[in-house]
Formats: C-alpha cells, sequence, structure tokens
C-alpha cells in the first residue's frame, strides 16, 4: 500500500478547500471531481481546477456521472413544509454521497491509498453527529472486510465543525479561499444574496475574517 497517496473527493467547495489542505499535510493527494455530464462548465469545476493549480495533486481526476443529473431533476419535486429551526434531514445528503465514496474507493484500490478524505461536515448537532459518524463507521467497516481493501480508512477531518471553524482552521493552514466558489448562480460574480452566498458571508464573520474571495472580485 502507497502509505504517502490519499484519495481526497473535491467540488470546489469551501469544505472540500479545507479538507484538501488537511489531508495535503499528511499525504500527497489524489483529487477527485464528479461531475455531471449535463452541466460540464461550472464555477464549481472551475474552483476545482483552481484548487488542483495550487495543491499540485499526485494525480486529479474528473469523473462523468451522467447520472447525477437525473437524480438531481427527481429531487427538485416540492417537499412537505419543514420547521426553519430544526436542521435540515440528514439522511438524502448521506445517500448522495454514497456514488462518489464508491468511485473512491476505486481508485483507492486502484493506487493503494492509504487514506479517502471527504469533506462532510453536520457541525455540533448531536442527533445529525451520531448518525453521520455510524455512517462513517458503517463505510470503513465496509471498506475493511468485504471489499478487502487493506488499512484504507475513509477520514471526514472536518466532520464536527461549524462553518465559522471550517474557516478559522482554513486560514491555520493557509488554505486558498479565492479558490472556491459557494453561490447558487452560474455567473461570472457570486451574487452575494442567495442563501449559500449568506451562509458563507456569515461564516467569515464569525470567525473575524475577511473572506478573501471577496477581496479578489474587488480588485476585479
Amino acid at each position: 500500500m502507497a502509505r504517502d497517496l490519499a484519495i481526497v473527493l473535491n467540488n470546489g467547495s469551501i469544505n472540500s478547500l479545507v479538507t484538501t489542505a488537511l489531508a495535503a499535510q499528511k499525504f500527497r493527494p489524489i483529487m477527485l471531481y464528479a461531475q455531471a455530464v449535463a452541466n460540464p462548465v461550472s464555477n464549481g469545476k472551475a474552483a476545482y481546477d483552481m484548487q488542483v493549480q495550487h495543491f499540485r495533486p499526485y494525480r486529479e481526476h474528473t469523473l462523468a456521472m451522467p447520472f447525477l443529473t437525473t437524480l438531481r431533476e427527481r429531487s427538485t419535486s416540492p417537499a412537505p413544509p419543514t420547521d426553519p429551526r430544526m436542521p435540515a434531514p440528514l439522511g438524502p445528503h448521506l445517500t448522495e454521497l454514497v456514488p462518489f465514496i464508491s468511485a473512491a474507493i476505486g481508485f483507492a484500490a486502484h493506487y493503494e491509498a492509504a487514506a479517502i478524505y471527504i469533506g462532510l461536515r453536520v457541525g455540533s448537532n448531536n442527533d445529525q453527529l451520531a448518525q453521520a459518524s455510524e455512517y462513517v463507521q458503517i463505510i470503513n467497516e465496509l471498506i475493511q472486510h468485504p471489499c478487502s481493501h487493506g488499512d484504507v480508512e475513509l477520514v471526514t477531518p472536518i466532520l464536527e465543525l461549524e462553518p465559522w471553524q471550517v474557516v478559522d482552521v482554513g486560514f491555520q493552514v493557509a488554505a486558498p479561499f479565492e479558490r472556491t466558489w459557494s453561490c447558487h448562480d452560474e455567473a461570472v460574480e457570486p451574487c452575494w444574496a442567495c442563501a449559500k452566498c449568506r451562509q458563507r458571508e456569515s461564516a467569515f464573520q464569525q470567525a473575524g475574517k475577511a473572506d478573501p474571495l471577496r477581496a479578489v472580485k474587488n480588485v476585479k
């Protein structure tokens, strides 16, 4: 087994950036990006490409997963009203991760990598944290026994962190936040108004840090 290699799932987000930076402290990363064929060009992919330039991984792969488009179209049906004070159900998100983790396991076997890193984050909510921790434990048991992939381990370094804590850790490891994308829109500039942009802004404010992406866009 190549003890110095780790597979890192990366979608161009802040969570992916910080996870990749943490993985790169211990391993030579092999970065994976999953792409829906229907949208080959996106700001998320552009951010991923910039992160590849920054981290200079041992290898990087863009995976064509056309079924993602179909799944996302089906998931856009109106959902029953929920209490906005309660966290969103975690189950659907964990289910969506299965094909990505499966692909990563295959690459880990091919490269004989020691670990698989994923930027799964649920925060400090006890129920969700317990659910996500059990999910990760089950995946690790599947990797170790039926799949016979040696000592490879699924690692979730930011699982328990709140968004502002992810930002704080990112600054500690000199993560280039300007090479990320959070906005729902596929425009040239972030809208800074959608839910994702507001969450990003709140995370940097709570961490007491200036968002480098805003600085880059303002210079332009």
